[in-house]
């Protein structure tokens, strides 16, 4: 488990196909992990697992052929499925506690949370990371609970295992959330919408070795 949680650092990429806007998923991926990224996450909140199902097994192949993490988000069932090297779920999804039981030893779980409180207990109930977010405004999904910077140096404060920051985060502040202690910076638009995947991934990940 440790061996694993000392991947769990700098650039964190989520390919969510709504925002890729029907550009190819995987060579997303690739160009990312190009750039830079360590993670890799599929979120896809709108399609049905089957359907998801080709594209994450892809996701999971690539990452595996070139060292990449490969996670799923909310979705144990396709996480085992396909193989993955971890599931992130929300407060709203099944339970850590629940997770844990349900997936293989060494399976990475990440955790969104809020405060110290919530990052406290997913940590006691198994998880491998804890996310703080939203931090800034973002558009990729609307019903998250805003955070602050303050928050992300108390989670950190708080618990053992590595913290991600995540919400609308890009080159304009990205030096601010490793600066309150974020192990790794998670994304979306900075990378997937850009013009340029693998440079946005490398401009992004390069600041973790300042």
């Amino acid at each position: 488990m440790r061996s694993a949680q000392a991947k769990l650092r700098g650039l964190y990429v989520i390919i969510d196909p709504a925002v890729a806007a029907g550009r190819d998923e995987i060579k997303i991926a690739r160009q990312a992990i190009e750039g830079g990224a360590g993670l890799i996450q599929w979120r896809d909140k709108s399609r049905e697992k089957g359907v998801q199902l080709p594209v994450a097994e892809a996701l999971r192949r690539l990452c595996r052929e070139v060292g990449a993490m490969f996670l799923v988000n909310d979705d144990v069932d396709l996480a085992l499925a396909v193989g993955a090297d971890g599931v992130h779920v929300g407060q709203k999804d099944l339970p850590v506690a629940v997770v844990r039981r349900l997936v293989p030893r060494g399976m990475i779980i990440g955790c969104s949370t809020n405060n110290p409180d919530e990052a406290r207990q997913a940590e006691a109930d198994g998880a491998d990371y804890v996310s703080v977010g939203r931090l800034f405004a973002t558009g990729s999904k609307a019903d998250t609970r805003p955070a602050t910077l303050d928050a992300l140096r108390v989670v950190k404060a708080a618990v053992s295992v590595p913290v991600c920051a995540i919400g609308g985060i890009n080159e304009s502040n990205i030096d601010d959330v490793i600066a309150a202690g974020a192990d790794m910076a998670a994304v979306i638009s900075a990378v997937i919408s850009a013009p340029d995947v693998r440079e946005a991934a490398r401009r992004l990940a390069a600041r973790f070795a300042v």
